[in-house]
Parts: C-alpha cells; structure tokens; sequence
C-alpha cells in the first residue's frame, strides 16, 4: 500500500473484495433468500394445506402421539425434541439425539394420526438459511469461513466510505449509457451507498451473531468451560438437570402441555424431552419469540415425572445478554411484518448486486489493451464471475426445480435436491473456462432465465392444487411463481444486453487511436478494412 491515506484504503477496498467477493455473492444471496425461509419451505412441500391455530387439547393429543412414536423408535435417545403443528407447518416435526458423533434422527408424523406423513422429503429453506452462515460444510468450519469474510466485508464497506469523496453525489450518478467501466462503477456506488445502512447492519449483526463462537475465552474462563452455566445465569435457557440414575415413569404429556398452553399466551411452538425414564426427566415447553426486536423464547420447565413447574423463563436477560438477542433479532427480521420484510429482501438484493458488480469492476479495470496480452488470473476472474453470479441463482433454480421434479417416494430425497443444487453449480462455473467471455455471459443469463421458467411450468403442471388448475388454490403459490418471472425476465434482459452491446463510440475511437498502424500492404488473411473492435460484457 503505497501513496496517500486515501488511495491506501482504495488499495484495501479493492482487495478485500475481490478476496472473498464470490463467497460474499453466495452469502448474501441465500441470506436474502432467507428472509422468506418459511414460505420456500411450504412452497417445497405442497402437501402441507395451512389450517386454524390447534387448541390446547388439540395440541396434547398430538404430543401424546409424537412422545408414543419416540418411545418406540427412539428409546435410547438422550433428548428427544419435538415440533408442535403451526398452522403454516401443520404436522409433527420429530427429532433425537442418541450420542455425540451420530447423526440425529428426524421424522414428520401426521398430528392426528401419529403416522409418518405422507410430506416429500426436503430441507426447503432451511438448506439456503443454513448455507447461508455455514456453506454446507461442518458447522463449526463453516461458521468460521463465513466469519472471516463476513469481517474482510466490514473492512471493505469502511474502506468503501473512506476513499467515496463524493458519497451524496454518486447516491444519484447512474450513467448506464456509458462506457460498461463507468456503468458498473456507477452500479456499485449506486447500490452500495442507496442501501449503506442495511449493509453495515447486516454485516455487523452476523459477526456479533456468532461472537461467543470466535471469541469463547471470556466464558470459558468465567464458567470453567460450563457453557450451559453461562447460558442458564443469562436466562437464555432453564436450568438442566443431570441424570438420577434412578428408573422412574414419566408422567402423561397431554396435561403438560394443556397446562403449557393455559399459563402463557404466545403459541406453544415446541417441547424438549430431557431424560425421558428417568427420575429427573425435565419437559421443557418453548413457545413464540413475542413480536418485537428480541429474539428471545418464553420458556416453562416441568418435571416430567410428577409434571410439575419447576422454572419459568419469561424474558428479564442480562444486558448483554438482552443486545446480543436484539442483535440477532435485527440480523434475522423476525420481527418484520410483509411491508418491513420486503424492504429488508430489497436491500439484501442491492447487497448482491454492490457485490456482483464490485467483482465484475475488479476484471473490466485490467481488460487488456489494443496489442497487449491478458494474464491467466483474468480469466480465471472472469470465469469465476459468471460461475458466481450467473452459477448461483441458476443452481438455486434447479434445485427448486429438482423438489418438483423427483420422485416423491425417492430414498434420500433431500439429498438428491441438494446434489441437484451443487451439480448445476458446478457445470455453470466450469463452462465459462471453455466458452468466449462474452458468450459465458450470455448463455450462463439465459440459463438462469428458462430455469426459471422452468420452475414455473413445472410447478404449474405437477400441482393439482395449484390456483391455476383449482379453485381455492393457496395463493402463495401464485407469488411464488410471480416471483420466479420477475427473475426470468431480468434476467433474460441482462442477457439480451450482453448479446446486443457495442461499446460508445469514443471508446472505440480511442481503442482505435491506441491500435498498432496496419501494414501498408495488406496480409491475404487479414485486411485493415475489416479491424474488428473487442467488446465484452
């Protein structure tokens, strides 16, 4: 870093997101995404029909029914966790964990039957949410991958507001007709300052989300390395018990949770079985975070054998405990109602597009010159650009597509969906490395765009229930699917534009200055007259 203060942050800025710019395009487009994680979820298991709240008594008897399931098929289980029906996830969501190192056991049941129900096996949006602070790695790699670029991104946005002379100015400036240089450096400083408050938000609270993950010395000195203890004094949890060692029955659960449910309002979302068989077996009920900026969950602790209250958690965090929360409230917008939450997915849209085309500026700087040669780390860029932001939305396309498409009745289903989903992904970005720039570019913006509608027809005719082909349809499909055009159709634009691009004329009149002179006795294979002038994307 060399020269004034200033050009030393553009050095950083432009570094720092060139880095890890392609891992930052794919976190923030699954973090958008994320915002509607639950719909993607109903959308993907189009068997699920919304239904009315279930009452107290309706809620006991299908906990009766999970806990009688469990007992048979998980009973050396260590904690059992079971999902109450929400009337937009209408069934019984089943989990256990039987010892450290096994993967936990997972079944949907029919809440009014206690039979597996007949739901298509997929992660829907969870895939995306968890790909979005985890990049389908181990967790704890993950997280830490996505940390460290998540921090490398607030240096760039500060160092982005550093060397920004005219920040007020250039929140105006789009000069589209431009050269493609100054139209992307536009778009970059366009979306970047337009939504600059979303950004050092969002990118603040997803450090600060996962804080005690990269800086655990404070609470493992303080507790001894007893994280449980620091999360029961923070009143983020009841306090566990250990085992009795002693056999003991547990008590009914349909009278603990008609209990749960008369002594809080909120909706009862879960329950987390504890020790089940023993002496000290603990029911703890978990209900809905109540509305506002806190992600905090009303808990009640029962004894499971006598069934019994033996701690309420009702709120009253400690202070860092209550900003750590609000952080994570901001982070994740469950407090957003429709109109907040199509702000917070419109601004996380402006976050990819000041990422695409920041790493886009980056390989239209070092075009090579008239006579001059490109060096092999620009192709490599510009291959992983089109791989990036092009591979991606096309990769989420399929697997959309791939929940349509495959056998319902299919073993490892999800699997398959996700295979689906990194396997268009791969082909998008290796093409690019065998196709001419300008061509990868539009044929990879195409793709995107009959992918898309792809998953409209698709959708349209493999759902019997669709509002198209029945009356009294769920509408959410149609947004859906409205969703998926308006996508096609940008980017069935953006394609259309690469394809029909001819650069202004003074920039051809300059690359034509800048043009080695022709001989003056013209080669039979390639005469002056017919100099053809480089255009790219």
């Amino acid at each position: 870093m060399k020269g004034s203060f200033r050009q030393s942050m553009a050095w950083l800025h432009m570094w720092s997101g060139l880095i890890v710019g392609w891992v930052l395009f794919a976190i923030f487009v699954t973090g958008t995404a994320s915002y509607y994680r639950a719909d993607i979820s109903r959308w993907m298991r189009p068997e699920l029909v919304r239904v009315e709240p279930t009452d107290g008594a309706g809620l006991a008897a299908s906990a009766e029914r999970a806990v009688t399931y469990l007992k048979e098929h998980a009973p050396k289980a260590r904690t059992w966790f079971i999902g109450l029906p929400q009337p937009d996830h209408p069934v019984l969501d089943l989990f256990w964990r039987t010892r450290p190192g096994e993967p936990p056991g997972h079944v949907t049941l029919d809440p009014k039957t206690g039979a597996e129900a007949a739901v298509r096996d997929t992660k829907g949006g969870d895939f995306l949410y968890r790909f979005h602070f985890e990049l389908h790695m181990p967790p704890l790699w993950g997280r830490w991958v996505v940390g460290i670029c998540a921090m490398i991104m607030l240096v760039a946005l500060i160092s982005g507001i550093v060397i920004h002379k005219r920040i007020f100015a250039d929140f105006f400036t789009f000069r589209r007709d431009k050269a493609p240089r100054r139209s992307f450096l536009d778009a970059h400083n366009v979306t970047g300052v337009l939504a600059l408050p979303f950004h050092l938000m969002i990118t603040y609270t997803g450090i600060i989300t996962l804080a005690t993950l990269y800086m655990p010395w404070g609470v493992t000195t303080a507790y001894k390395g007893d994280s449980q203890a620091f999360f029961v004094e923070a009143n983020w949890i009841t306090t566990p018990r250990k085992p009795a060692g002693r056999t003991a029955e547990m008590a009914p659960i349909g009278p603990i949770v008609e209990r749960a449910v008369a002594t809080w309002s909120e909706p009862l979302e879960r329950l987390t079985i504890s020790n089940h068989g023993d002496a000290n077996a603990t029911v703890v009920a978990v209900f809905e975070e109540p509305h506002g900026l806190s992600h905090e969950h009303p808990q009640i602790a029962f004894d499971g054998v006598s069934g019994e209250i033996l701690e309420t958690r009702n709120g009253g965090l400690k202070p860092a405990a209550k900003t750590f929360t609000t952080m994570t409230g901001l982070h994740e917008a469950h407090f957003a109602g429709p109109a907040l939450r199509i702000l917070f997915f419109l601004c996380g849209l402006m976050g990819c597009a000041m990422v695409a085309t920041g790493i886009v500026l980056w390989s239209l700087a070092r075009l090579p010159k008239p006579g001059e040669r490109s060096f092999p780390g620009l192709r490599l860029v510009q291959a992983l650009n089109v791989g990036s932001i092009a591979g991606l939305p096309a990769a989420v396309a399929v697997y959309f597509l791939a929940n349509r498409l495959l056998p319902v009745d299919l073993a490892g289903r999800e699997d398959w969906e996700i295979r689906a989903f990194f396997g268009a992904w791969i082909l998008a970005a290796l093409v690019p490395l065998a196709r001419p720039q300008r061509r990868a570019w539009c044929e990879g913006l195409a793709a995107v765009a009959v992918l898309c509608l792809a998953v409209v027809a698709a959708d349209i005719l493999t759902i019997p229930g669709h509002p198209l082909r029945a009356s009294g349809g769920d509408p959410l499909f149609l947004w859906f699917d409205g969703s998926m055009l308006v996508l096609a159709a940008l980017f069935a634009v953006a394609s259309r534009k690469v394809r029909r691009y001819e650069a202004p004329r003074r920039e051809r009149s300059a690359r034509s200055e800048r043009a080695p002179a022709p001989s003056s006795v013209p080669s039979p294979a390639r005469s002056p007259a017919r100099h053809t002038e480089p255009t790219h994307a």
